[in-house]
C-alpha cells in the first residue's frame, strides 16, 4: 500500500461520518426481518434438514464474551466468511501476530468456518462468530470485541456493521477484495441502496483491476481503492508436508499408486469423477458441503470413509470431514477442482497447484475467472469440459512428465503473483494503530 496506507486511509477512531443516520439501522432491521420471514418457507426446511438449526444462536445475535481492552497497537478483527476464506488468511494472521502490541481476532460466519478457524488459530487467537446484521446483534458484538480496525476478507459488506463502525470511528478495509461479475450484477440492481455502504469503506485492496472498478462503480471512493492481488496466491503456496502421508495412512491409501482427488465437489460431479478415474488409479472425493456426503458415499460405494474409518474395500475414498482437504492435496498426483462442471461457479484451484498436484478444472468458474485465466495462460492448469475429462485424466495418469510440467508451470505463476498478504498486513496495522 506504500507508506502508512498508501493514502487510502479514511477517518480514524473518534471521527464521524456526517451522513450516517441511526434511523437507517431501524430500516435495515425491518428489511432484514421481513426478508427472513418471507423466505422462511425456503431457508427453514433446509436448515432443519441439514441440521444447521443446531448452531451458535447466541453468537449469531452478537452475544460474545467481552474481550479485554485492546493493547496499545490496537486490535484487528478479521472476518473470513467460511472455510475457504479462513484458509486464505493463514499467512496474514501469522504476519499480524508478529507485530508488537497488536491483538488479532478472527470471526467467521458459518459453522464450518468457525470450526476451521478454531483449528488453525484457536490456540493463539480469539475466534468469534460473526453476527447477523441486525443492529442489536452488531452493537453487542462490537461492544464485546472492541476492534480498532476491521478487515473484511474478499467482500461481505453489511449495512448495519458498516454504519456502526462508521459511527464509532472504526476503519473498515476490504482485503483481497473479490467482487465477481455475477455479484456485481446483483448489487447493481440495488445500487442506490448500497452506494453509501460501499462509500464508508476506508480502504479496498482488490484482487485485480476488474474487481477494483466494480467496487468504485458501487460507491467506493476511487482514491481508497487499489489493486494488491489475492492473498490466496500467498497462503496456498506451501510445500508438501507429512500431513498428506498421515492422511493416506489413516485411510488406507496406497502411497505407491496414483491418487486422483476431487476437491470441493458438488452433486453429480462424484459420478463424473468415478467414471473418469481409470482402472488402477485411486480416487478420493471431498464434497464441498456435509449434507452432500451421504449421496457421495453411495456413488463411490464400495469406499472408505474418513469420518468413521469404515472400509468397504476397493480404490474409492470419501473425505467426509472438515479441514483435511489440504492434506489430501498434499498426497494427490492429480486434482480435479469441483463445483466447476455443473451449474455452480467454481472453486479455487490455487491450493492444489501450489501443493504439487497436476490440476484440472471445469468450464464453470465465474467466481474465479481471474485465477483460472492466469493459471491456464501460464500452462499450469488444464480446463476442460465434462465430456473431455476422461481423456484429460487418462493422459495425465499415463505421463509423469506431463504432470510435473503442469505443476512446475503452475507454481511459477503462483510465485509471480505473491505479495498481497504483506500489503494487507501493512494496511491493517496502520488502521489499527490509528
Amino acid at each position: 500500500m506504500g507508506g502508512a496506507c498508501g493514502g487510502v486511509c479514511g477517518p480514524r477512531r473518534g471521527a464521524h461520518w456526517p451522513y450516517t443516520l441511526p434511523a437507517m439501522s431501524l430500516i435495515v432491521d425491518v428489511v432484514l426481518g421481513l426478508a427472513a420471514v418471507g423466505a422462511a418457507p425456503v431457508w427453514l426446511p433446509r436448515m432443519l434438514i441439514r441440521g444447521r438449526h443446531r448452531t451458535d444462536w447466541r453468537g449469531r445475535f452478537g452475544r460474545q464474551a467481552a474481550l479485554p481492552p485492546p493493547p496499545p497497537g490496537g486490535r484487528v478483527l478479521l472476518h473470513a466468511v467460511s472455510v475457504g476464506e479462513v484458509g486464505s488468511i493463514r499467512g496474514l494472521v501469522d504476519l499480524l501476530a508478529q507485530v508488537p502490541d497488536l491483538d488479532v481476532v478472527i470471526a467467521s460466519t458459518t459453522d464450518t468456518g468457525v470450526a476451521h478457524a478454531q483449528t488453525l488459530f484457536g490456540a493463539q487467537h480469539t475466534v468469534v462468530r460473526w453476527p447477523l446484521d441486525f443492529s442489536g446483534a452488531v452493537r453487542r458484538f462490537l461492544n464485546a470485541v472492541q476492534p480498532t480496525a476491521l478487515g473484511l476478507v474478499e467482500l461481505e459488506v453489511w449495512p448495519n456493521m458498516m454504519s456502526m463502525c462508521s459511527r464509532r470511528g472504526i476503519p473498515v478495509a476490504v482485503v483481497s477484495g473479490r467482487l465477481s461479475a455475477r455479484s456485481y450484477r446483483r448489487y447493481r440492481w440495488i445500487r442506490p441502496f448500497v452506494r453509501g455502504m460501499f462509500r464508508r469503506l476506508t480502504a479496498v485492496a482488490a484482487q485485480h483491476a476488474d474487481a477494483a472498478a466494480r467496487f468504485v462503480a458501487l460507491g467506493a471512493r476511487p482514491d481508497r481503492v487499489e489493486v494488491s492481488g489475492s492473498m490466496k496466491w500467498d497462503s496456498a503456496a506451501a510445500p508438501r508436508g507429512a500431513e498428506g502421508g498421515a492422511l493416506a495412512e489413516a485411510m488406507g491409501i496406497d502411497p505407491d499408486r496414483l491418487l486422483m482427488v476431487g476437491g470441493s465437489t458438488a452433486p453429480g460431479e462424484d459420478e463424473l469423477l468415478r467414471d473418469a478415474c481409470p482402472p488402477g488409479a485411486q480416487l478420493l472425493v471431498a464434497p464441498r458441503r456435509p449434507e452432500w456426503w451421504p449421496a457421495a458415499a453411495q456413488t463411490l460405494s464400495p469406499c472408505t470413509r474418513r469420518s468413521t474409518g469404515s472400509s468397504e474395500g476397493g480404490d474409492r475414498f470419501l473425505l467426509d470431514t472438515i479441514g483435511d482437504l489440504s492434506d489430501a492435496y498434499d498426497r494427490a498426483d492429480i486434482v480435479v477442482v469441483g463445483r466447476s462442471f455443473g451449474a455452480l461457479h467454481g472453486s479455487d484451484p490455487i491450493e492444489p497447484v501450489a501443493r504439487g498436484a497436476a490440476t484440472i478444472i471445469g468450464p464453470a468458474v465465474s467466481d474465479f475467472e481471474d485465477v483460472v485465466d492466469a493459471l491456464v495462460a501460464g500452462g499450469g492448469l488444464v480446463q476442460c469440459s465434462a465430456e473431455a475429462l476422461p481423456d484429460v485424466v487418462a493422459r495425465l495418469c499415463s505421463s509423469e512428465d506431463a504432470r510435473r510440467e503442469l505443476v512446475a508451470k503452475g507454481q511459477a505463476v503462483i510465485r509471480s503473483r505473491q505479495g498481497a498478504t504483506s500489503r494487507a498486513c501493512e494496511l491493517l496495522c496502520s488502521l489499527a494503530a490509528g
